[in-house]
């Protein structure tokens, strides 16, 4: 429930009447009067009851794990969902029987969802944050992927001389493969194409 209008004959009675409602707390609702009560004469006649207006403010991370939860049971998972917030990142570790199913093929269904997710939140709030959904710590593993699969073209590029293309990748997927191979010597990195077929090029440092 996301607004509803109480009365009560004080004010403070009519928001109770209306947290309980929503099960909230005051920090999360905005709370508009719509008229002012009355005690009346002798706190009898005249008296009039206020009524008031209780909205829940929008809360970028719940309804994002909320996008979550429907999302993956729709996917027929039974998921379980832990969040945290590192700097501007806010990433949602997902749990549970059948994980597999969530991430896909290299990731691809899991990246679908991140970037859902990220429309999600970012809607609710004007403060920018990046969103990061995992799945049994599958970024960290594709992190050690991506950065040998970095070593090895990299080495690939350089001893042939020429340009090597990747797949079609994520953004923050080729910044890592971008920020392993910021310090060889050999090679340089670029991004080409457009979206959702964007990838990355490592390109040989031919040296006059």
């Amino acid at each position: 429930m996301k607004e509803v209008t109480a009365i009560g004959s004080t004010f403070e009675e009519a928001v109770s009447s209306a947290l309980a409602q929503m099960n909230a707390s005051r920090e999360e609702v905005e709370i508009d009067v719509v008229e002012e009560g009355k005690k009346g004469l002798f706190g009898l006649f005249g008296a009039r009851n206020y009524v008031i207006k209780v909205t829940l403010k929008k809360n970028a991370k719940k309804d994002t794990e909320q996008f979550l939860y429907d999302i993956t049971k729709k996917m027929g998972l039974d998921v379980k969902i832990e969040s945290k917030e590192v700097d501007r990142e806010v990433i949602y570790h997902l749990s549970g029987k059948d994980i597999a199913l969530l991430i896909g093929k290299r990731g691809q269904t899991l990246n679908s969802i991140q970037y859902l997710a990220q429309l999600v939140f970012n809607r609710s709030t004007n403060q920018y944050r990046t969103i990061i959904v995992d799945a049994e710590n599958y970024r960290l593993r594709r992190r050690e992927a991506l950065e040998q699969l970095a070593h090895r073209l990299a080495y690939k590029a350089a001893k042939s001389k020429q340009e090597v293309s990747l797949e079609p990748m994520p953004s923050y997927e080729r910044k890592v493969i971008h920020t392993v191979l910021l310090k060889n010597k050999e090679v340089k990195t670029y991004s080409a194409g457009e979206e959702p077929h964007r990838h990355l090029v490592i390109s040989p440092i031919i040296k006059k």
